[in-house]
């Protein structure tokens, strides 16, 4: 939707709604959530491959190397959408991601299918951390978690999504069919994200092109929370980062995101064969994946709300204590309704937590260190992607005991838990109150 207003030199500019941003940024971040999703629901099939004859701890290696290389595509477009521009480098990302997943379904073995899956990953690494930047920089003072979260349960659509077509296509059709559909909506995106998705005003300003700055922040009406954006550069956003006051600040945030994501990845690539190890067939293993997510969407914007009634702390803190508590539930296999309704706020305390924990990150550092704070620490966060798939795979052919899949995620919610409580109360930079650009 767009309206009609003038900017003081009587020229007629066509108002934008950010929701648009929110729009074509959920749509890109679906691809995450849905290629994130479907390679959980396909583990069974590849498992019982008739060639490939892959053990349960090398099917989590083959998770851990997208995730792999999703760390090294948040790291180097946390640092490079400052310097080439973020719209640049999301079309970018979602292109090499797309073309990658198209090989991945044409492997012919496991190692090319992993090699492939790494390759995805660093695309899509730099699809999250560019998108979180645009939502929060166009979103109105007030709504800035509401605009992220309403942006970030993209995520768990991707996963509803993913366990849909899983349920309906992989047992007749294969796992690599789940593969083409998550690459070809990619390809088709593209045209859509180069017409509608604006670039970073605050980039535009630092490259001295204030005139299309200008135009973009009356045409979004845009307020800035940066005093001199036209001064900043990436490598000053890293010096700014790592010095007094903000480098315990990161570190808590990237230790969270570990937890998070560690959560996230881990109960979305296993929890179908944790629950078929529990004696469900295939088709309610992964019902329950369906389940985890639409929690997730459920929960998310209801938190997102709270975060900006309440303060993010609060809603990320008790999005983690969520999370802990469900967990424990589900490591005693209560009744069936009780489990399902614990799979969902589950989701919540997985994937909406961490949807949470990249807002309050992103809206904590200053609008100029934005892109490179996300991109630091989903980057290193996204250790904790790494090491979920394994992890949870070598516990399992450990054979400790069903309950045991599930203590193995309560300690990262702790974990994430305390890190959050800790973080410092923000700081306000000197004369850095809201202005209009």
């Amino acid at each position: 939707m767009s309206t009609v207003g003038r900017t003081a030199g009587s020229t007629t500019v066509a108002r934008r709604s950010p929701l648009v941003i929110v729009a074509v940024a959920f749509a890109a971040i679906v691809l995450d959530g849905y290629d994130l999703m479907v390679y959980g629901a396909m583990i069974p099939e590849l498992l019982a491959h008739p060639t490939w004859d892959l053990s349960k701890s090398e099917a989590g290696m083959i998770g851990s190397y997208t995730t792999l290389g999703m760390l090294v595509g948040a790291l180097a477009v946390g640092a490079l959408a400052d310097i080439l521009g973020r719209r640049r480098l999301i079309l970018l990302s979602i292109g090499s991601f797309s073309l990658a997943t198209v090989a991945t379904a044409m492997a012919p073995t496991p190692e090319l299918f992993g090699l492939f899956r790494l390759l995805a990953g660093i695309g899509l690494g730099g699809v999250m951390p560019t998108a979180i930047a645009l939502t929060v920089e166009y979103a109105p003072p007030g709504k800035k978690q509401l605009y992220n979260a309403a942006m970030f349960i993209g995520y768990a659509f991707g996963g509803v999504f993913a366990a849909i077509a899983a349920l309906i296509w992989l047992e007749s059709a294969g796992f690599r069919t789940l593969l083409w559909i998550g690459a070809i909506p990619g390809l088709l995106l593209l045209p859509i994200v180069y017409k509608l998705l604006p670039e970073s005003v605050g980039y535009l300003r630092r490259r001295g092109l204030s005139a299309q700055a200008d135009a973009l922040a009356e045409q979004y009406g845009l307020v800035s929370d940066d005093p001199t954006p036209g001064t900043r550069d990436a490598g000053g956003a890293i010096r700014y980062l790592l010095g007094p006051g903000r480098i315990v600040p990161l570190a808590l945030f990237s230790v969270a995101s570990f937890s998070g994501l560690l959560l996230v990845y881990g109960l979305n690539t296993w929890l179908p064969q944790i629950m078929r190890s529990a004696g469900y067939p295939l088709g309610s293993a992964i019902s329950f994946l369906l389940v985890l997510n639409l929690g997730a969407v459920v929960g998310t914007v209801a938190a997102g709300a709270l975060a900006d009634r309440l303060g993010e702390k609060i809603a990320v803190a008790l999005c983690f204590l969520a999370a802990t508590v469900t967990l424990l539930t589900l490591a005693y296999q209560p009744p069936t309704g009780l489990l399902y309704v614990c799979v969902a706020v589950a989701g919540l305390g997985s994937i909406g937590t961490q949807i949470l924990v990249n807002g309050y990150a992103a809206a904590y550092f200053p609008a100029w260190t934005r892109s490179t704070a996300v991109g630091i620490t989903l980057g290193l966060g996204r250790v904790g992607a790494v090491v979920a798939p394994s992890m949870i795979g070598f516990v399992m052919d450990a054979d400790l005991g069903f309950r045991w899949n599930f203590y193995s995620f309560v300690i990262p919610a702790v974990l994430g838990l305390v890190m959050i409580l800790l973080v410092p109360a923000r700081r306000r930079v000197r004369g850095a109150t809201p202005a209009r650009l």
